[in-house]
């Protein structure tokens, strides 16, 4: 790993400011809205099954409510509370979206090479959380959030990382064309 010249650090911080601040707002939003306000959320993905209770908060909280809404099935068992109130995202997709951002404050301090050793890292990230969700699908065991909350992040530092690395990917495409020319 190097150091990262300054032209090449921009991109790359400005999808870690977005992911903190989408982090941040995920853990405020319980704790502005009113103590014990928001209670079960469960449902499944990609449906909005709590529209009415998302409808009468304010923006962005509902913006962050309504996200966790479609994006995660927000099982009251498998997700934190804070001010009494459910946390949008469940405790695995909490802990990914924490990861992304750790893995592009990483990324905005490091250059990791593409290459095979990369790869491996990455594949190798998957098998946690892979091992644990289909475990818990066929009926083997229940997963505790600690365990949600491991492979979340290992999961996500990972994504962050890549999402890193493909910037640096791109920018390197776009060097070589213009040294071409």
């Amino acid at each position: 790993m190097q150091r990262r010249a300054k032209c090449f650090r921009s991109i790359i911080f400005v999808f870690f400011i977005f992911f903190s601040l989408w982090i941040l707002l995920q853990f405020l939003a319980p704790l502005v809205l009113p103590k014990g306000s928001v209670s079960d959320l469960s449902g499944l993905v990609a449906v909005s099954d709590n529209e009415d209770a998302i409808n009468n908060m304010d923006f962005p909280w509902n913006f962050v409510y309504s996200a966790g809404d479609r994006l995660c099935h927000q099982k009251a068992e498998r997700s934190f509370f804070i001010n009494e109130n459910e946390m949008p995202f469940c405790s695995r997709c909490t802990a990914i979206w924490l990861g992304i951002a750790i893995g592009l404050g990483f990324m905005v301090l490091y250059t990791i090479e593409l290459n095979e050793k990369f790869l491996f890292a990455i594949i190798i990230s998957l098998v946690p959380i892979g091992v644990d969700g289909v475990g818990q699908l066929f009926g083997f065991w229940e997963s505790t959030n600690i365990i949600r909350v491991t492979t979340g992040i290992l999961i996500g530092v990972a994504c962050g990382v890549a999402l890193g690395v493909i910037v640096d990917e791109i920018k390197t495409i776009h060097v070589f064309k213009n040294i071409k020319k």
